[in-house]
């Protein structure tokens, strides 16, 4: 091929580009190719651990899931996961490398043009077709002389471009002209083609505008994608689309998990929509906790500031309220540290407090290091003579963790999770804890609920509690469940999108194609 890389970039932020750069691995994977992804810079609180206990952004490992490769960081060399509305930790190939305010940041993007340089160039010699996917919108100008991610990036790689407008929010039309015309001449020649995501209705009443587009920025429209309901983890936010489907179900089992300001790593529930009997509610800004049977307290990129929000919103006495009436209160990572007694950053890791008290549901305090843990984990559940956690033991859970936060535990902290395993080295470690009556759990495993027989005899635990019979039927895995799902993705992008066309650019021909040809 001519060339071996393809470029997605966006109007602006959530019109796609990950759902589609995933499409498109899945795609060339079909047809025989050796793709990988690769994005040089993203922003996300939402990561992963690799095997080597790299950390990288979620949306890179679905899309190498979808190219059937194992999640690595050079995929993703640069993470900035924010801290606060002006400062972001800065995680260079996997490793922190520390804090940096935005100006800060901004002015060390040129050292780093190196670096993504020889990552790209690593990654494009050993495989055939390199899906890079870009930032936000290649028409912010202000960032244009130090850029990374968008025309920056398909500069350093060579890359011809696909533009994504979303057409669900309005406005497609305005925003991919606009992107056209606020780039530079030798931008505009790297877009080769133009997609509308997240179409809604009858193709034909779109076609005119798509032929006035076309005659306006010279660029034809390749595609025009349908939207689709397909259940893939998201990049950096709980999705409107899943508000909306959580408030439509209903379940025997209902769960209520709380939607901190800095909520990290919520794809750790995503396996949870799969069971039947199970309705998930996300408690959103303003809203109030209900009568959950199952509460649970995330991870967040700043466990302190979310507590001081939990204390604002009165959320605080509404979660010790639940303990009183014995619901089962699952704290994971930030939201484990939040049920302990009290949490110290003497090293202001995470804010400006030296000092705040916690929820006071667990016998424990937090200390958070300078030194984050990353790591891949297997656990095993300690004990199953409390309540909920009958049967429990037989199971082994995996997962990964990323905290820089060291327990110390009470008398009243019983263990609940032993780690017996960390990347490759065994262990025999305390992870999780419980309270003396043993409806709160702590832990920092993400991915706990990834081992759908393990979550079925929770759930089935919980049933019991209230009366219910257990269901026996389990979910397939969510590794076979999310596969299907990269190929039903890839299937219905296939058929929306001209990929003889997209062949064709890759192979660097020159096919004119405009006005609408094959949209349909």
């Amino acid at each position: 091929m001519n060339h071996k890389c393809i470029m997605l970039q966006g109007t602006g932020s959530s019109v796609g580009k990950s759902l589609l750069t995933a499409a498109l691995c899945r795609i060339f994977k079909e047809d025989g190719y050796r793709p990988v992804p690769f994005k040089s810079q993203n922003m996300a609180l939402n990561s992963y651990i690799t095997a080597e206990g790299h950390e990288m952004g979620r949306a890179q490992v679905v899309q190498a899931e979808a190219c059937g490769l194992l999640p690595s960081a050079q995929m993703n060399p640069i993470l900035l996961k924010p801290t606060t509305d002006k400062k972001a930790q800065v995680i260079l190939q996997g490793k922190v490398y520390k804090n940096m305010s935005a100006v800060d940041y901004h002015e060390f993007k040129p050292q780093l043009r190196k670096l993504v340089q020889d990552v790209y160039q690593k990654l494009e010699a050993e495989h055939d077709i390199v899906v890079i996917e870009g930032a936000g919108s290649p028409a912010e100008i202000n960032l244009r002389d130090k850029d990374l991610v968008n025309m920056g990036m398909a500069e350093i790689a060579d890359a011809p471009v696909l533009l994504i407008g979303d057409i669900d929010k309005g406005g497609v039309f305005a925003s991919i002209l606009g992107t056209i015309m606020l780039l530079t001449e030798e931008e505009r020649k790297r877009v080769k083609g133009v997609i509308i995501n997240k179409f809604r209705g009858d193709v034909e009443i779109l076609k005119p505008g798509l032929v006035m587009l076309e005659d306006l920025i010279k660029i034809p429209v390749v595609g025009v994608i349908p939207y689709l309901d397909v259940n893939i983890d998201d990049e950096d936010s709980v999705s409107e689309e899943l508000y909306r489907r959580d408030k439509e179900k209903e379940g025997d089992l209902k769960i209520e998990i709380v939607c901190l300001p800095h909520i990290s790593n919520f794809t750790d529930f995503n396996v949870l929509h799969n069971f039947s009997d199970v309705a998930v509610r996300y408690v959103q800004r303003g809203e109030a906790l209900g009568d959950p049977d199952i509460l649970i307290i995330p991870g967040s990129k700043n466990t302190i500031e979310d507590l001081l929000y939990l204390r604002e919103k009165g959320l605080d006495q509404q979660i010790i309220n639940l303990h009183k009436q014995g619901k089962l209160i699952l704290g994971i990572c930030g939201g484990y540290q939040m049920l302990g007694r009290e949490l110290f950053d003497p090293a202001h890791t995470e804010s400006n407090r030296e000092h705040v008290q916690g929820l006071g549901l667990l016998d424990m305090e937090t200390t958070f290091a300078t030194e984050k843990v990353t790591t891949q984990t297997e656990a095993q559940v300690m004990q199953e003579n409390l309540p909920f956690a009958e049967g429990l033991g037989q199971y082994k859970l995996t997962g990964y963790e990323i905290h820089m936060g060291v327990n110390s535990y009470g008398p009243g902290a019983h263990p609940f999770l032993e780690i017996v395993q960390r990347l490759d080295k065994q262990e025999k470690v305390v992870d999780g804890v419980t309270n003396g009556e043993g409806n709160v759990w702590g832990t920092y495993l993400h991915g706990i609920f990834d081992n759908t027989a393990f979550t079925r005899q929770l759930l089935n635990n919980v049933r019991e509690s209230k009366g219910l019979a257990p269901i026996t039927e389990i979910p397939e895995s969510y590794r076979e469940f999310k596969e299907k799902e990269y190929d039903r993705l890839a299937q219905h992008v296939r058929a929306h999108l001209d990929m003889p066309w997209l062949y064709s650019v890759l192979k660097g021909e020159s096919i004119k194609r405009l006005h609408g040809d094959k949209i349909s």
